[in-house]
């Protein structure tokens, strides 16, 4: 069982318990967004794994229509 990291950055966003490590360009979900594997940093107690999430785009405001209203 290895104790892992998940990185974004400096920040850590999850910490699980695995018997298997992810590999370098795995695709991973993690907390509703999606990731790939960028880097794995082997310490002595634990793994550190660097993850680049894909950016969501906002919705654009929607466009209120004036104009008639209903009766």
């Amino acid at each position: 069982m290895y104790t892992v990291h998940f990185l974004d950055g400096k920040n850590i966003v999850l910490s699980q318990l695995l018997r298997q490590l992810p590999k370098v360009g795995d695709d991973l979900r993690i907390k509703g967004r999606k990731g790939k594997v960028l880097e794995i940093i082997y310490n002595e107690k634990s793994v550190n794994v660097n993850v680049h999430f894909e950016v969501k785009k906002k919705a654009s405001a929607v466009a209120v229509q004036f104009g008639k209203k209903k009766k």
